[in-house]
């Protein structure tokens, strides 16, 4: 079944109240966190691919998203750098289109559209934008999340779960106007993003996933596996002792303490800053050193 410039397989039965969680990459996928949490929750759910773009080359240029081969003796396979499109059921609740969006290079109106039609197809109330962005934080701090809702219901959301908010004016994705056109449709629309230290550069970033799937849990009610909080002391620890190599870096953070803090005392008197228990335990301590409440 062809809906706008993706192919899409045809359900005998329609997702069931479907909320999108999509992610935008490379734009805002710093670190890998959006691709985890949509694996993570594909995962969880044994979701399965039903669309993708029929032609990715209308809009990816493959010198600059290179195709992956896989070669012994001969070409065994070849994968195309595509936006893909899953389905997570839930027996019990709405089930979960997980849209992993690449920038498009060109026709980027047309991958806008295209998207909005699948939206629009499957019936979407609610449209979720996760990512990550690297900022002036530190990583002895809870890792920030910002975001916006657009829609009566996402702004409580957004207000009740103590989402920062963004003010930017400047370069953007093409892909921003699904969110705008989205909400626009009638769409309850959200967007959040983990802050990254601009020093910590990893492929996987555990603490980045667990803040987003921690605030995913609290609105679609997805449960956090405990396996993800002994991921994130490992590799806190790791980052510790990187940094303990790196002392231009370690003189610096005590400044990007002091910016953070008083970012978090500004919204504290907002009454927009939550943090679950376990991540209260879990990071407002680095390892061996109690560092105090911002």
């Amino acid at each position: 079944m062809r809906i706008g410039a993706f192919e899409v397989i045809d359900i005998e039965e329609k997702p069931k109240d479907p909320v999108v969680i999509a992610t935008l990459w490379p734009w805002i996928d710093v670190n890998g966190v959006g691709t985890l949490v949509l694996r993570e929750i594909r995962k969880r759910y044994s979701a399965s691919e039903i669309g993708k773009l029929s032609t990715p080359g209308t809009f990816y240029d493959f010198t600059r998203y290179r195709p992956q081969i896989e070669l012994e003796g001969e070409i065994k396979d070849m994968n195309i750098p595509n936006t893909t499109i899953y389905l997570a059921k839930r027996s019990d609740k709405s089930d979960i289109l997980l849209l992993r969006m690449r920038e498009p290079h060109s026709h980027g109106e047309l991958f806008v559209r295209s998207v909005l039609k699948i939206l629009k197809e499957f019936g979407v109330k609610t449209y979720i934008l996760v990512g990550s962005m690297y900022d002036t934080v530190p990583h002895t701090r809870p890792l920030i999340i910002s975001g916006y809702g657009m829609g009566k219901t996402a702004k409580e959301i957004v207000k009740k779960n103590g989402i920062l908010p963004i003010n930017y004016r400047g370069p953007s994705s093409i892909v921003n106007m699904v969110t705008k056109k989205a909400y626009e449709s009638g769409i309850e629309t959200m967007v959040f993003i983990v802050s990254i230290p601009q020093y910590v550069i990893l492929e996987e970033d555990h603490e980045g996933k667990l803040r987003l799937i921690e605030l995913l849990g609290r609105i679609l009610d997805i449960p956090v596996d405990e396996d993800d909080y002994l991921k994130v002391l490992d590799q806190k620890t790791m980052i510790v002792e990187n940094l303990e190599r790196s002392p231009e870096i370690k003189a610096v953070i005590p400044q990007l303490e002091k910016i953070y803090d008083m970012r978090m005392r500004a919204a504290e008197k907002e009454g927009s800053l939550e943090l679950s228990p376990e991540m209260e335990e879990l990071l407002w301590k680095t390892i061996g050193k109690d560092v105090g409440k911002a």
